[in-house]
């Protein structure tokens, strides 16, 4: 089950697409960013891509609304970084790669089973609480105006 509106986002450090290392706990406390984190299932697949240059084209709406995006998937920091350079991707994505998808799991959005995140969004304020999330099928696309939203109401 997914970690729910209300509860403490479970922290996490992993590597970007350049090696940097990511701590949700960095974004936290008085002068810290919201953060909308994006869970989803593989780098260059066709859903995932179109999600990802949406997001990349509203970086600044999240800008606007004191946000940092994460964006997160299994794969590897080396395939993040092709991906990345071939999508003109500059907000980090995150290599949830090793120990194997522990942070999707954490946020209870990890398909055991097939060992990819689903597409699951979380909106997390700067105490570090979910306030609003949503998770959708493996091949349902999610529509980045719904995270703007939910930024609206912090």
């Amino acid at each position: 089950m997914a970690v729910e509106a209300g509860a403490q986002a479970p922290d996490f450090a992993l590597q970007d697409q350049h090696g940097r290392t990511v701590r949700l706990s960095d974004f936290r406390g008085p002068g810290g960013r919201h953060v909308v984190l994006v869970f989803y299932p593989y780098a260059f697949s066709t859903t995932c891509t179109g999600e990802l240059q949406e997001l990349r084209d509203r970086t600044d709406a999240f800008a606007r609304a004191g946000a940092q995006l994460l964006a997160c998937s299994a794969d590897s920091v080396h395939a993040l970084r092709a991906f990345a350079e071939q999508e003109g991707i500059d907000f980090p994505l995150l290599a949830d790669h090793w120990p194997h998808g522990a942070v999707a799991r954490a946020y209870g959005v990890l398909d055991e089973e097939r060992g990819r995140a689903v597409r699951g969004t979380f909106v997390i304020d700067t105490s570090g609480t979910v306030r609003w999330s949503v998770v959708n099928p493996v091949h349902e696309a999610r529509d980045s105006e719904d995270y703007i939203k939910a930024l609206a109401r912090l």
